[in-house]
């Protein structure tokens, strides 16, 4: 028992941490920083201001983890981020392949909770920092009011990922909000004053079939004559009973109101939205189907777009963005359309957005995370500098949370260095920078480095097949073009003879085309090097295509089908790292219509999207090739592009090698502290981390079960359940070795073994 007898006033409970980082913000951006700086050794501080982790992405919003990949609707190819965030996103897929929010919320306080050097603060709000001079922060002051407690954090350096920038608020950091005019940085698609300067905020509802009928009274605050007020319900494309969550993103407000001081108006205003729609779902009389339905969840706190923007050493633009501009300090990317929606939201009767997306990706130089101000300071996720076109496509989930990767090891090189963030801008220092990200699996296009596999780039590597592809089978199924198909195979030199399968309901004409991209880097297929058209008869019968000698350089092809319903073609259930089908179809959830067709003046491309189906459908195209392309050879696994691009940069072994196996053999002995394998998960697939759902829990592609050992046979590790990208071995003694020999196996019959990268320190 205890007992206090009458104060004049008490105290909160006050408590000192010190820390080496401080991260504020749980979203994806600062969960990831906090992960790839623990891992380097970094004490940290997780500061989030929730209860639990995720941010937008968690089960308070639900919205779903997204980047470069676009739900697939493209011509990012294999663009998925890498890192921790793929790390994380391959786990959800893994345990919660059905898009659960609050399982989701498991695998990150999982995940963060299994890095010893993390101390975690949920329900803890930063309201006040010291400085230690006019330029740089000395510690944070947060509240928990949980546990009634102000905690001071002290530490050499801060992450704000805190989505409004509180941190970088208070030390005093110049910020902007709202959209620049098209003369400040030349950018035409920056927005009219109609249109509006600011994204809003989002609430997401969720229902549910009881199986029996369910009355419903809305509340009185609820918004009445929702048909008049949001035209969009009178929309098919944006409407329908049929769906919830993430797909009414839509249902936005307060792009002309104070998006941080206002957003508990906002909120108000977005349930009045919510709970009137459903009393018209329920009570209109128009949705007899939705007799049944309950209103299940609907959320509490509103998904915020954009607020503050803070100035960096480089502000990202429109140019950027299009024209897929290189930095030399490129640490991330991007992939995302440019994303911008109309200020009154759910109100306006425009489109609820106006997606512009780029022919590829486009990098983000480490310059846009670092504060120009404040001189222990990074700025994460929507803080990053950027102007309000690029950001339309920059604050997007994954995005940001790779950007949070590349701070989180920049501030570990810092601590360990003892340097100030400034101090990687510089050339040379970036680069070291660089090496450590892409050895965590981090991908950086146009990035092109030295010694990224370490002590393995002195060894001969030898294997004991290498495919070399000279058909892809025939399954039983067939591909019947109502719209037109590719198959994007990696060539060098000449274009093979290739024959395939076509069923024809009568004698008709099939147009073929190959194509490429005039970037080499792309996958957007805009340069038409041969077309041909092939007489087809009635009936099954296959059909052979020559390219007449057609010399070309090492890069990504596509052999193009085009449309005719009158024709089927034969599919193959093989699935090869590096080879895969895109359709030139419609995909309206990212504004595809098959062709970005770009108004004049708006400083956009135009250009066809041929695009992946996902699993079970888009099967690959049968086809037979003379020669066999041969694009997957073993000394492939030391490049550190750990991807297709231009090439396939992997290693796959032949299908009739039971025991696919990879020697890299040393002249003399070497001392080895740690190696690690980077296997195909699959990078083409969006991983949706809820609602959507997945057809499979382990990408198909990856090596289940492998084997490593050293010259004498010892066994340094094994997996027969293995479902990551990255494997890392950090043995508990230095080794001396001549030889490592790396045995995997076929993860099914129909699909090859296959490793991108090795890396031996």
């Amino acid at each position: 028992m205890i007992i206090q007898n009458f104060e004049n006033n008490r105290e909160l409970t006050s408590l000192e941490k010190k820390v080496d980082l401080v991260v504020v913000g749980g979203g994806m951006t600062g969960v990831c920083c906090a992960i790839t700086a623990a891992r380097e050794g970094v004490k940290v501080a997780l500061l989030q201001d929730r209860p639990v982790l995720g941010g937008n992405a968690s089960s308070e919003v639900r919205l779903w983890v997204l980047g470069a990949t676009s739900h697939m609707g493209n011509n990012n190819r294999w663009s998925r981020e890498g890192g921790v965030i793929d790390e994380i996103l391959v786990e959800n897929t893994y345990r919660n392949k059905e898009g659960n929010p609050v399982l989701f919320d498991m695998v990150l306080i999982d995940k963060v909770l299994a890095e010893k050097n993390i101390s975690l603060y949920l329900n803890t709000i930063v309201m006040d920092i010291e400085k230690s001079s006019e330029t740089s922060i000395a510690s944070v002051k947060a509240f928990n009011p949980q546990n009634q407690t102000v905690y001071t954090f002290h530490a050499d350096l801060f992450a704000d990922c805190s989505g409004d920038g509180i941190v970088s608020y208070l030390s005093g950091a110049s910020f902007r909000i709202g959209a620049e005019d098209k003369e400040e940085h030349m950018e035409l698609f920056a927005p009219e004053k109609e249109y509006g300067e600011l994204l809003g905020h989002s609430i997401f509802f969720y229902m549910k079939d009881t199986g029996k009928p369910v009355q419903y009274t809305a509340p009185d605050f609820a918004l009445k004559d929702v048909e008049t007020a949001i035209p969009k319900l009178m929309r098919p494309d944006y409407f329908s009973t049929n769906q919830h969550g993430c797909k009414y993103w839509w249902l936005e407000y307060g792009g002309r109101m104070d998006t941080i001081h206002d957003t508990e108006a906002i909120k108000y205003e977005l349930w009045k939205v919510i709970y009137g729609i459903w009393d018209y779902i329920k009570n209109s009389g128009k949705y007899p189907e939705a007799a049944n339905f309950t209103l299940e969840w609907v959320g509490v706190s509103p998904g915020k777009r954009e607020s503050r923007r803070f100035k960096g050493h480089y502000m990202l633009t429109q140019q950027d963005v299009v024209e897929q501009r290189g930095h030399y300090d490129s640490v991330a990317y991007g992939g995302w359309s440019i994303d911008l929606h109309p200020a009154d939201g759910v109100y306006s009767a425009k489109n609820g957005c106006n997606q512009w997306h780029s022919k590829g990706v486009y990098p983000i130089p480490y310059r846009c995370y670092v504060s120009y101000d404040i001189e222990n300071l990074f700025i994460g996720g929507r803080l990053m500098s950027a102007s309000h076109v690029a950001f339309g496509s920059s604050r997007v989930m994954c995005t940001s949370a790779h950007g949070g990767q590349a701070i989180g090891m920049a501030a570990a090189l810092c601590i360990k260095n003892k340097q100030k963030p400034s101090s990687y801008i510089e050339p040379e220092e970036i680069k070291t920078l660089q090496r450590a990200l892409i050895a965590t699996g981090q991908y950086i296009p146009q990035l092109r480095l030295n010694k990224f596999s370490g002590t393995a780039a002195d060894a001969v590597v030898e294997a004991s097949s290498e495919l070399k592809l000279s058909e892809l089978k025939r399954s039983t199924t067939f591909f019947t073009l109502d719209f037109p198909v590719a198959m994007l195979l990696p060539l060098k030199d000449a274009v093979p003879v290739i024959r395939f399968i076509a069923d024809s309901k009568e004698a008709t004409q099939l147009e073929i085309q190959l194509r490429t991209s005039y970037k080499k880097e792309n996958f957007t297929p805009d340069a038409l090097l041969y077309k041909k058209t092939c007489d087809l008869k009635a009936g099954e019968h296959e059909v052979e295509i020559r390219f007449d000698e057609l010399g070309i350089e090492k890069g990504y092809y596509f052999i193009c089908f085009m449309k005719n319903p009158l024709v089927k073609l034969a599919e193959s259930d093989q699935l090869i790292t590096g080879v895969m089908s895109v359709f030139n179809y419609q995909n309206p959830a990212v504004s595809n219509y098959g062709a970005q067709i770009a108004p004049e003046g708006i400083g956009v491309d135009s250009f066809e999207f041929w695009c992946p189906l996902r699993r079970p459908k888009g099967k690959n195209i049968a086809l037979k090739f003379e020669p066999a392309i041969e694009a997957f050879e073993a000394e492939q696994v030391r490049n550190e592009i750990l991807r297709p691009l231009v090439g396939t940069n992997a290693w796959v072994a032949s299908p009739d090698d039971a025991n696919p196996t990879l020697t890299l053999r040393w002249e003399k002995k070497v001392w080895l502290s740690q190696i690690t394998l980077f296997f195909d998960t699959d990078a083409d697939h969006a991983m949706e981390n809820v609602q959507m759902g997945h057809f499979d829990s382990v990408m198909p592609f990856c090596v289940r079960e492998f084997e490593v050992t050293d010259e004498n046979g010892n066994v340094l590790l094994a997996k027969v359940d293995n479902h990551q990208t990255v494997n890392k071995i950090q043995l508990p003694q230095n080794i001396e070795t001549r030889l490592i020999t790396v045995k995997i196996k076929h993860p099914s019959e129909n699909t090859l073994a296959a490793l991108f990268g090795v890396s031996i320190y």
